[in-house]
């Protein structure tokens, strides 16, 4: 059965605002709904002329389309954010220092607490990396962790996203819109910035330059215009003020890479790839991409160029692993985790793959490798049938699929058509690795529109909110 009770981020069970609320809800008493409704329109028409937009993969029209945006944002206290930041940063940490692990002495297998089988046979991993030594060893050097709230005091990692996580263009995006829309919000609430991420993001890429490199050329590397995250990727090169290309306007000689530019070649020493491994370079990879760069796993490995994240690093972000993370956490720091994983069911196991067939109504049930909301099952919401198709993929090959309780999500008021209503709500704050471990205060609230339903993704219907930490 899905939960009957969620909790409410603004209001307590008597109805009464929560006192980090309390500015926004007396200021929210006196807004007309007339007047938040124009608001929500000039939203929708400034992110339209902004071309905030995103393509989902499959859909034959090939429209691009605006995530929707709310207008009420997510507020959150400083005592939460606290322990949200400070959990988030060591479960990078321990899960940075578990890539330089597996690619060079392998100590938490030998240990026994991650299955080789786990590692070494999965397709993430990439055996061209091992031995490999990156700048800092840093691996992940942009982080997305996937937040849920379901108490007070109680939230969970629902997943880790460690290859190229999307999103943050929304995060900032968002706050700008509010801004613009709400100025005099800003004025009565003490409300904790985030436009310093890309300044924070590129002092990050500049530490982690090739040895001996003291000013280095730093480019985005996208797919092209055709790619679903275009207008991130095109965003974070302008707001760093560094050159935004795709794979044909670089080239590698003697294991340094090159930009083409009007002026003949420049070196680029720091790549911030939104390019999956298996297109990075034909010669390594997949002969028929055309998305990457020949030659570039040779600079890479030779220490001439840096790549961020670093290639290999989903091994770790695949859902099979992330049952270890508490461990790692244990293993590398020798702390406790401060974040809680959900429970998890791996499928692999006969007595967990059991257990989730005989409760299939009850569950959510993932791909190891899947994302954006696709490859699940959300057992409460689907119908027999479609738990059927899903017990029969899940019968073919069981190591590929973990289950889930299904959360009670923490839902958040958001301005829909019937007029103020609770939709369930995630979080999504972005960690950034270089001079050091850090996050700006916020991240990318994604909010389910539908009513009733748990899936945020922007591919699912879901949209986003502006997120407020307040200051102390």
């Amino acid at each position: 059965m899905q939960p009957d009770h969620f909790f409410d981020e603004m209001h307590t069970s008597d109805g009464s605002p929560r006192p980090h609320y309390l500015p926004y809800a007396d200021w929210l008493k006196y807004m007309p709904v007339e007047q938040m409704l124009q608001k929500q329109k000039e939203a929708e028409t400034l992110f339209a002329r902004l071309g905030i937009t995103f393509a989902v993969y499959g859909d034959e029209t090939g429209v691009e389309r605006s995530i929707p945006f709310d207008i009420i944002p997510r507020i959150l206290r400083p005592g939460a954010w606290d322990t949200l930041s400070t959990g988030s940063i060591q479960r990078v940490k321990a899960l940075n220092a578990f890539l330089q692990d597996i690619y060079h002495e392998q100590e938490i297998i030998k240990a026994g607490i991650v299955p080789g089988a786990q590692v070494l046979g999965n397709k993430l991993y990439r055996p061209e990396m091992q031995g490999v030594d990156v700048p800092g060893d840093i691996y992940i050097h942009v982080a997305g962790i996937d937040l849920v709230k379901v108490a007070e005091n109680k939230f969970y990692v629902l997943e880790d996203n460690l290859r190229s996580p999307s999103g943050v263009s929304y995060m900032l995006e968002n706050r700008r819109m509010m801004m613009r829309l709400f100025p005099e919000l800003f004025e009565r609430m003490s409300v904790a910035p985030v436009d310093h991420y890309t300044d924070l993001l590129l002092d990050n890429l500049r530490a982690v330059a090739p040895a001996g490199v003291l000013d280095p050329t730093i480019a985005v590397l996208t797919p092209g215009a055709h790619n679903s995250a275009y207008f991130e990727h095109a965003f974070l090169a302008q707001q760093m003020g560094i050159e935004l290309v795709e794979g044909q306007d670089l080239f590698v000689r003697n294991n340094v890479v090159y930009m083409r530019t009007t002026r003949g070649p420049q070196r680029v020493d720091v790549i911030y790839r939104r390019i999956d491994d298996d297109f990075l370079d034909p010669l390594a990879f997949r002969a028929d991409s055309l998305l990457g760069v020949p030659g570039l796993l040779s600079a890479y490995r030779a220490g001439r160029v840096t790549l961020a994240n670093a290639i290999g690093t989903g091994v770790a972000d695949d859902k099979s692993i992330y049952v270890y993370v508490p461990e790692m956490i244990r293993f590398y720091l020798g702390e406790e985790p401060i974040l809680a994983n959900v429970p998890t069911w791996q499928l692999r196991k006969p007595d967990d793959l059991q257990y989730v067939l005989e409760r299939l109504e009850q569950l959510v049930v993932k791909e190891v490798q899947g994302s954006g909301g696709y490859g699940m099952l959300v057992g409460p919401a689907a119908s027999p049938a479609q738990r059927e198709t899903f017990r029969e993929l899940i019968l073919q090959n069981p190591a590929n699929y973990i289950a889930q309780p299904t959360l009670a999500l923490s839902t958040c008021p958001t301005f829909v058509s019937q007029g103020i209503a609770p939709r369930h709500v995630d979080l999504r704050p972005y960690v950034l690795s270089g001079k050091s471990v850090s996050l700006v205060p916020g991240g990318l609230t994604r909010v389910a529109l539908r009513e009733g339903s748990l899936v945020v993704n922007s591919s699912q219907g879901g949209g986003t909110k502006d997120t407020w930490v307040l200051e102390e």
